[in-house]
């Protein structure tokens, strides 16, 4: 495939499914019991206007966008799978393992499934309720959890560093990472969990030829390497690495914190960090794009290694019916880039050669 000017593409695995974005197009593909597949496709808002284009604000913009996104690919991809595997009671595996993703942190699942963010969009307001929610659990999970888990092993270990001391943030960052880690490999020993890992093997694969310019079959896509540079899960392991030097930094230039109770120390800092997370998110997503760019060959690419080890836990090696799923979703992203017109909406194919073959998604 060749094109002068290939738009930037992004995606996101979900629940017996793929999810895409280019600059023009929103499209989901989830596949079906029956071997079908089933498409939801829509036109997104032409560019990034505004604060959206500027370095530093379009890393927070992206990341609201990319959870409001995935939420609503991962809820279609959850009503399909429920009409597969629906019970007498009206429950089923989807709304089961939805619950499940919730309880465990669902941000945490959509960051590590997600790569890099294309296009912005409206936001209806179906689209905004929960991602405030989401956002504060973020904030609990990154933050909190393990400032409080820090200051537990401090009083375990004897020792009395000062809340704001390098040494403290160097070990919520080890806490940091100890809890991400620690909630991928929980969630990974989950069956329908280690699929969805599987879809997000077969998305970095797909993406990855798209941008080789190579032909869109499973022939080409399967040599690929399931591990990708702008994958979500190397940037939550960028954000907290990034963030031990960023609260270090914060922590160096404010008076100390002394109020004569522990407890009262750390909700202090707990508050001043806070405004610092937009700052965090937005250094982090720019960083993360210039590794992309520029780290992807020699000595340089020994940066992007710890983002590609833990990449080893959300990614696993497709079967090639899923790198079908995964080609047909962004096949179904590029029709709007060809200039194509229309609202968008839900449609079903029989197989992916179907999608491959047609000239229209609307055939």
């Amino acid at each position: 495939m060749t094109t002068e000017a290939k738009p930037y593409i992004g995606g996101q695995a979900v629940l017996e499914g793929v999810m895409m974005r280019s600059p023009a197009s929103f499209a989901v593909v989830v596949r079906r019991k029956d071997g079908s597949l089933h498409v939801r496709e829509r036109v997104m808002a032409s560019g990034r206007k505004g604060l959206a284009k500027l370095p530093l604000f379009r890393g927070v913009i992206s990341l609201v966008e990319s959870l409001r996104l995935g939420n609503e690919a991962l809820r279609f991809s959850a009503e399909q799978m429920q009409m597969d595997y629906e019970d007498p009671k009206g429950g089923g595996a989807a709304t089961s393992l939805m619950a499940v993703l919730r309880a465990l942190g669902l941000q945490l699942f959509l960051l590590s499934t997600q790569d890099g963010s294309s296009g912005t969009g409206g936001e209806p307001e179906k689209e905004r309720r929960g991602i405030g929610l989401m956002l504060v659990l973020m904030v609990a999970f990154l933050i909190a959890l393990p400032q409080l888990v820090a200051s537990g092993v401090m009083k375990v270990a004897h020792v009395d560093w000062t809340i704001t001391s390098v040494r403290f943030q160097a070990l919520t960052g080890v806490v940091k990472l100890s809890i991400v880690l620690g909630y991928l490999v929980l969630i990974r020993r989950m069956p329908d969990i280690r699929r969805v890992f599987q879809y997000h093997g077969a998305e970095h694969k797909t993406i990855s030829t798209y941008e080789a310019q190579e032909p869109l079959d499973v022939e080409h896509a399967r040599k690929k390497t399931t591990l990708h540079a702008r994958c979500g899960t190397t940037f939550l392991v960028m954000v907290v690495l990034i963030s031990i030097l960023l609260y270090s930094a914060l922590g160096a230039v404010l008076p100390p914190i002394q109020t004569g109770s522990r407890v009262l120390d750390n909700l202090v800092f707990f508050l001043v960090k806070l405004p610092a997370l937009p700052v965090l998110v937005a250094i982090t997503f720019e960083i993360q794009r210039l590794f992309a760019k520029y780290c992807l060959t020699g000595p340089l690419r020994l940066l992007l290694v710890p983002g590609f080890l833990v990449q080893r836990i959300t990614t696993i090696e497709p079967d090639d019916a899923q790198l079908e799923v995964a080609l047909a979703s962004l096949r179904a992203t590029l029709f709007r880039e060809t200039g194509a017109a229309g609202d968008g909406g839900d449609v079903e194919f029989p197989s992916y050669a179907a999608i491959a073959a047609a000239p229209s998604l609307r055939a």
